[in-house]
């Protein structure tokens, strides 16, 4: 298994193998596509009479979803857009109202996108099996990912703990998640742990951390579709939306990429391989 990044995470002559994995939600363990943010912020901006690109709503997928927001606002195509309807450029206060409609509308679209991915309850059944604890952070709050976590329990897939932007004080891609996932594992350093998401900023958290990041092109925010959208495409299609993803999380500075979540145990050896010959 190739190492792509060969900045390794420091102290990794302390850390003797992996101990922990913190994963993230939507578009790695469910909601395959990433769909329930994706659609419930265009249908926030179209109330508007602004219609999103897939790749300006997703640009920032993986930041608290004020953050999101804000930087969709920020945009110059959307700000300019909301200048001429409004007569006014987006601040504070137009942040604030859009965020709080999103809260709603968000709740009533992540019950049907709330599946868990296919392969996710048995590969990380795999990861206990190894002695790994399963950590996990999201851009959700509070509120929301108790929907999911309830949800995936049903389906086999129930993380030690799981942590949002208001718990550690901020989000992605702060390490700050991370840290308190460490906390609540019982698991240092940080290069004991490796991080597992589908965006830029999932592997800028665990970079940022200070743990080993792993990007998950196959099934989330850069393929945004459903598993059955996408096993319908092409061939050729398929694999031209696999290659972008791949090239986007290595952009970002992954120290591996795989498909889908039940690809990462030859990379969980390879860095086990790599802490052991650094103690």
């Amino acid at each position: 298994m190739k190492l792509l990044n060969p900045a390794i995470p420091p102290q990794t002559i302390r850390a003797g193998g992996l101990k922990g994995l913190v994963l993230d939600w939507a578009g790695t363990t469910v909601d395959f596509g990433s769909l329930a943010p994706a659609r419930t912020l265009q249908g926030l901006f179209l109330q508007r009479q602004i219609a999103l690109t897939d790749e300006e709503t997703r640009r920032d997928m993986g930041l608290p979803k004020k953050e999101h927001i804000r930087g969709i606002l920020a945009m110059p195509r959307v700000r300019d857009q909301w200048l001429l309807l409004f007569d006014n450029t987006p601040g504070d206060a137009e942040v604030d109202e859009m965020y709080a409609e999103f809260i709603p509308r968000q709740f009533s679209c992540l019950a049907e996108y709330s599946a868990v991915i296919r392969g996710v309850s048995e590969s990380v059944e795999r990861f206990r099996n190894r002695g790994l604890k399963i950590g996990s952070t999201t851009g959700y709050t509070r509120a929301m990912l108790d929907l999911l976590v309830e949800s995936s329990a049903k389906e086999g897939y129930v993380p030690d703990c799981s942590l949002t932007p208001e718990e550690a004080g901020s989000g992605r891609p702060h390490p700050f998640m991370m840290y308190e996932c460490a906390v609540r594992m019982q698991v240092y350093p940080m290069a004991a742990i490796a991080k597992i998401g589908d965006t830029p900023v999932d592997i800028h958290e665990g970079l940022n951390a200070g743990a080993w990041s792993i990007g998950v092109a196959g099934t989330g925010n850069m393929i945004g579709l459903s598993h059955e959208e996408f096993e319908m495409l092409p061939a050729a299609e398929k694999e031209e939306r696999l290659k972008t993803a791949r090239a986007e999380l290595e952009r970002a500075g992954a120290h591996y990429v795989v498909d889908r979540l039940q690809d990462v145990d030859p990379i969980l050896d390879d860095i086990n391989v790599r802490l052991k010959s650094a103690s």
